[in-house]
């Protein structure tokens, strides 16, 4: 609860609201002083909220932390001892209404765990994810239903169905590994979100080779619209700063 208040509040929106509740408060008093204060921290959150709203300032952030986040070439990387996957990307089967898994907007992480161990980089996947949703099966099940339909050998993946969050993703998929007698892996996770996970494995004292998926900025010819304010746009650059903040507190 405390993690979910913390991440809203540093989010644009959460920090604007903060600012302009701070300059109502100011603004009310009887003070000129005060009053002219409060009138600034209102046109500074409205400032903040509108340049993070900005499609040209939310790609510009999320491009800066998907381009640190390591090789997109599959070519270019390494082979390891184990793959791992982090959840987040599908929702198991809950018949009568949806009889599949459901592919979230992170599935392309799956697509190249397939592709990585299709190119031999690793003979072992660590598929990590619990139980999100109550009701539903652990997130690492639907993986591996979806994996296997993919082609990859069921007897080639190991489930870890506990974690519900990034941390709890390293900690206990560090327990798995350290079983194994793995020390470094290639960790498959969306581009946007690898600086947090990678930071958080190595606390575990997993050596990590990022193999990251699920790019979402490209490049592409400059619009007006770009500076045109944007709900998606306010919520990827919400996103970037949560991954930001928790990479830092991963260290």
């Amino acid at each position: 609860m405390l993690s979910k208040l913390v991440i809203a509040a540093i989010s644009p929106l959460g920090t604007a609201l903060l600012l302009g509740l701070a300059g109502l408060a100011l603004a009310a008093g009887a003070s000129a002083v005060r009053r002219r204060a409060g009138l600034l921290l209102i046109a500074c959150a409205l400032g903040w909220l509108s340049i993070w709203s900005m499609p040209a300032a939310s790609d510009g952030l999320r491009g800066w932390l998907e381009d640190a986040a390591g090789s997109r070439s599959i070519e270019a990387l390494p082979p390891a001892q184990a793959i791992v996957v982090l959840g987040g990307s599908i929702r198991g089967p809950r018949p009568p209404q949806r009889p599949y898994p459901d592919l979230g907007a992170s599935a392309d992480r799956l697509w190249h765990a397939a592709r990585l161990h299709r190119a031999a980089k690793a003979p072992l996947l660590v598929l990590s994810g619990g139980t999100v949703h109550q009701g539903e099966e652990p997130e690492a099940q639907a993986m591996r239903q979806f994996l296997v339909e993919l082609g990859v050998p069921a007897g080639a993946m190991v489930q870890e169905p506990g974690s519900v969050t990034t941390a709890e993703n390293a900690a206990f998929s560090a327990r798995l590994l350290r079983q194994r007698d793995i020390q470094q892996v290639l960790l498959v996770t969306s581009a946007l979100h690898m600086r947090r996970a990678r930071a958080l494995f190595e606390r575990e004292g997993i050596r990590v080779i990022p193999a990251p998926a699920d790019h979402e900025v490209v490049d592409r010819p400059f619009r007006l619209l770009d500076v045109v304010p944007d709900a998606e746009a306010l919520e990827g650059s919400g996103r970037a700063m949560k991954e930001i903040v928790g990479a830092w507190a991963g260290r």
